[in-house]
């Protein structure tokens, strides 16, 4: 068959999914907090690149499309699913932590942030991204994404208490 027919970009597309799939995970289950919703969101994320794969295939960096699709798709599915919860129940103060002499870890601490500050600081700090690009990826100012970040920072240092406690000795 001639390059370019429906084969050859389905094989491209599972060299592409093949490849990429560990990187998509890993992102997801920091943004999700946990394997099964990260899993859903791998899976989501590979099904809409399959059904843009010739607009993913043109772009010059299908990973950052594919980074872009995943976190859009974790934030768009925090709002309807609270759009869902608010619907549904009355709002009532939080219940208190059920054992607060316990210090939490890094994933409940990235859970008690707002989707749209958790996505900020994985992408920022656990992928690494500039502030530009995580900037472009959620469609927001620089700004946004520093003052976001910073204060996600302030709540997780608050959450998980002195940084001395968590370094490791050399």
């Amino acid at each position: 068959m001639p390059p370019g027919t429906a084969i050859d970009s389905g094989h491209d597309f599972e060299a592409f999914a093949r490849a990429s799939q560990r990187k998509l995970y890993r992102t997801a289950y920091l943004l999700c907090g946990n394997a099964d919703g990260a899993r859903d969101l791998t899976q989501t994320t590979l099904a809409k690149l399959f059904q843009h794969w010739r607009r993913v295939s043109a772009a010059d960096h299908p990973d950052a499309y594919a980074r872009t699709v995943l976190t859009r798709t974790f934030l768009a599915e925090r709002r309807r699913r609270l759009r869902d919860l608010l619907a549904h129940t009355k709002a009532g103060p939080p219940p208190p932590p059920e054992h607060a002499e316990l210090r939490v870890t890094l994933l409940a601490a990235l859970a008690e942030l707002p989707p749209r500050a958790r996505a900020m600081v994985v992408l920022r700090y656990w992928d690494d991204l500039s502030v530009t690009t995580v900037a472009e990826l959620l469609r927001c100012s620089e700004g946004t994404v520093k003052s976001q970040c910073s204060r996600a920072l302030a709540k997780l240092r608050t959450q998980l208490g002195e940084v001395h406690l968590y370094a490791t000795e050399n």
